[in-house]
């Protein structure tokens, strides 16, 4: 199955004004880390989705954890998948048991095989009306949408604090500070913009408001 918005679509020229924009919608804003009524991890390949995850309880002692993940029907799996046909939560969740993380800490569903089935079949195994925080697991350049994802299907008085990590792409970091150094970033965050629009409109995420 292909996604709808190709990963790496054509870029138009851009102004600074143009990358400045995409930047702050497409990587979300920024936040301090700080320690969460909770931690959701959105479900992926990447060894950051797991790596992070860690990082994050480690740091902030957060004591619920929300993975996500069954297998993704569009994607390509990172070159550091070397786990078969396990799930991508049953990964995530064997690399948080063991690193000595609680089992009884870890909530889990298994079955999403995309972000917005992430945020909705978490909301099955999680009452998130019991919190007013939520720190949350993405590559850099989706936390823009996964944000939105989220403010889209959970309560509104939850404070969001994305903790992310940066993809590389052709030996080509896609940061917040780097993306527009290279035609890979350029594609990519253009990409993620373009889905941002397209699953606003289609009413599946929050919608940007662009001033006319």
């Amino acid at each position: 199955m292909h996604p709808i918005i190709p990963k790496s679509p054509e870029v138009p020229d851009l102004t600074e004004t143009e990358i400045d924009f995409l930047t702050n919608v497409v990587f979300g804003p920024k936040k301090e880390i700080k320690k969460c009524d909770a931690l959701f991890v959105f479900s992926g390949t990447h060894p950051g989705h797991w790596e992070k995850a860690l990082e994050a309880y480690k740091q902030t002692g957060v004591k619920k954890i929300i993975v996500t993940g069954g297998k993704s029907l569009t994607g390509i799996k990172h070159p550091g998948w070397h786990f078969g046909n396990k799930t991508e939560a049953d990964v995530i969740i064997d690399y948080l048991l063991e690193h000595d993380v609680p089992g009884s800490q870890i909530f889990s569903e298994k079955l999403s095989t995309n972000t917005l089935e992430n945020v909705k079949f978490a909301l099955d195994i999680f009452d998130f009306s019991q919190i007013n925080s939520l720190m949350f697991i993405c590559k850099s350049h989706a936390a823009g949408r996964q944000l939105r994802t989220l403010t889209k299907y959970l309560p509104s008085n939850i404070e969001y604090v994305p903790y992310t990590f940066d993809a590389e792409y052709s030996g080509h970091p896609v940061s917040r500070e780097q993306w527009m150094a290279s035609s890979v970033g350029r594609s990519r965050v253009w990409g993620e913009y373009l889905r941002i629009l397209y699953y606003g409109q289609r009413g599946d995420i929050s919608p940007l408001e662009i001033e006319s």
